[in-house]
C-alpha cells in the first residue's frame, strides 16, 4: 500500500510538470507536444522503476557479520609453593646417660635442640616452655 501510494504522488507530479506544455503547445507547433510527452513518459517510467526496486520489509535478508576471531583470555593458575626439606642432624652420642655439665651433655643437647641455652642447661620445647636436657 506505501509503494501504491509512492507511485500515485509521483505521478500526479510527473502529470503536473507535462500538461502545462500540452496548453502551449496546442496553441501552435504539435512537435513540442509529442516531445513533452516523451519526456513525461521517460520521466514517469524512471520515477516508478525506482520505487519498484525498492526492497520490501518482507523481502529484506540478515546476513550475519564476519566472526572475531580472538586469542582466549589466559587462565592463572597459582605457583605450588616449594619449601625446602628440614635439615635433619645426626646426634651421636656414646651412651644416653649422660650426667648434666659434662662436655658431651653440652654436645648432646645443642646438637639435639636448637633452642638449648648451655648457661642454664634448658631448651625451649613445642609448647613454649623450657626443659631442661636430659640424656636418658
Amino acid at each position: 500500500m506505501n509503494n501504491f501510494l509512492k507511485a500515485a504522488v509521483l505521478s500526479v507530479a510527473a502529470a503536473a510538470l507535462v500538461l502545462p506544455t500540452f496548453g502551449t503547445a496546442q496553441a501552435g507547433d504539435h512537435d513540442d507536444a509529442w516531445a513533452a510527452g516523451a519526456v513525461g513518459l521517460v520521466t514517469g517510467t524512471l520515477i516508478g522503476g525506482a520505487i519498484a526496486s525498492q526492497p520490501r520489509y518482507s523481502e529484506r535478508v540478515y546476513i550475519d557479520p564476519e566472526p572475531e576471531y580472538y586469542e582466549p583470555r589466559p587462565v592463572y593458575q597459582p605457583r605450588p609453593v616449594y619449601q625446602a626439606r628440614p635439615a635433619y642432624r645426626q646426634v651421636v652420642v656414646d651412651s644416653y646417660d649422660l650426667e648434666p655439665w659434662t662436655p658431651a651433655w653440652y654436645r648432646y643437647c645443642s646438637q639435639r635442640y636448637r633452642s638449648f641455652d648451655p648457661e642454664s642447661g634448658t631448651f625451649v620445647g613445642y609448647d613454649g616452655r623450657s626443659h631442661f636436657c636430659t640424656a636418658g
